[in-house]
């Protein structure tokens, strides 16, 4: 990721995809996040209290998910461009330690309300081929090229 790139609105089409950015699920990767976030749950590093709630093993947490989900929007609309809200993150399965994360999207609406460029991105994350998470929409503003005001 170049983060002296930026993308305006201009630059995107309904349709456009928004790159996949993949997260290997590492017992240590879901250690850290659960001491990032707090959330020292059991179920996201313990994998005999995991197995004994149900699950087959560890998982990533509701925290790390949204930061995946994110990460991948920050790296699409880059630094001047604003997340404005979040629709639709539903968790719909595991994402087990030593599977990969995948998040990706399409964006499929954009339009200028005020002068402000906005766009709304489908965005899910699969892991083996199956939704884990969402999909839902990420509306975000993006710089307009032809008047350069902010997003």
């Amino acid at each position: 990721m170049n983060w002296d790139e930026q993308r305006h609105w201009e630059d995107v089409g309904e349709g456009d995809e928004v790159p996949a950015v993949a997260f290997p699920l590492s017992v240590y990767r879901l250690v850290v996040a659960a001491g990032g976030n707090r959330d020292f749950n059991s179920i996201h590093h313990n994998a005999e209290y995991a197995r004994a709630s149900g699950a087959s093993d560890i998982y990533a947490m509701t925290g790390f998910l949204m930061g995946a989900w994110e990460r991948t929007v920050r790296e699409f609309i880059g630094l001047d461009g604003t997340i404005r809200k979040i629709t639709g993150f539903r968790m719909k399965g595991f994402n087990l330690v030593g599977t990969t994360v995948t998040v990706s999207g399409r964006v499929t609406r954009k339009w200028v309300d005020d002068g402000v460029g906005f766009v709304d991105l489908e965005i899910a994350s699969t892991n083996r081929d199956v939704t884990t998470v969402g999909p839902g929409t990420v509306t975000v503003t993006l710089p307009l090229h032809e008047t350069g005001k902010e997003a």
